[in-house]
């Protein structure tokens, strides 16, 4: 198993495809908290609940201020589906092409199965990693870590 980038890393930075035609660039939202939320693959059953779940409760997440993105090596056309049949409100971005690049730089790269690891960061607003986890890949991790490094970076 990999070791996700702990708490004091800086963020590596990227640029992915959100639509075929759109790229964003976690530099981009450099003054705020994001949270980076790395799962296997759009359309399986636990990415799906997990994804779902984050959409439910992003407006707490915006009472933080913070933006939530979601990873995977899923292309963008993939991404663009999946989130209009969960009717999902949150960038999907493509870590496609080269696959797995920024999973890799992340530490959660599942290199075996060609999958990224179901991990999550929150990121403060210099772009430092403030916490971070590493689930079991079956395993939805929820939201209780994601809320409650919120409110300590912000409180």
């Amino acid at each position: 198993m990999s070791q996700v980038l702990s708490p004091g890393t800086s963020a590596p930075d990227f640029t992915l495809h959100v639509t075929p035609d759109q790229c964003l660039s976690l530099s981009e939202l450099r003054g705020k908290p994001v949270i980076l939320a790395f799962y296997p693959a759009d359309w399986s059953p636990v990415c799906g609940d997990q994804m779902v779940l984050y959409n439910q409760i992003r407006p707490e997440f915006l009472k933080h201020g913070a933006e939530v993105l979601g990873v995977s090596v899923d292309g963008a056309w993939c991404h663009q589906a999946f989130a209009k049949a969960r009717n999902l409100h949150f960038p999907l971005l493509a870590d496609f092409e080269p696959k797995g690049a920024v999973s890799k730089s992340y530490g959660a790269y599942r290199e075996g199965d060609g999958v990224s690891e179901r991990a999550l960061f929150v990121i403060d607003k210099d772009g430092v990693i403030f916490w971070s986890y590493r689930s079991p890949l079956a395993v939805n991790p929820g939201a209780d870590g994601i809320l409650d490094a919120l409110e300590r970076l912000t409180s």
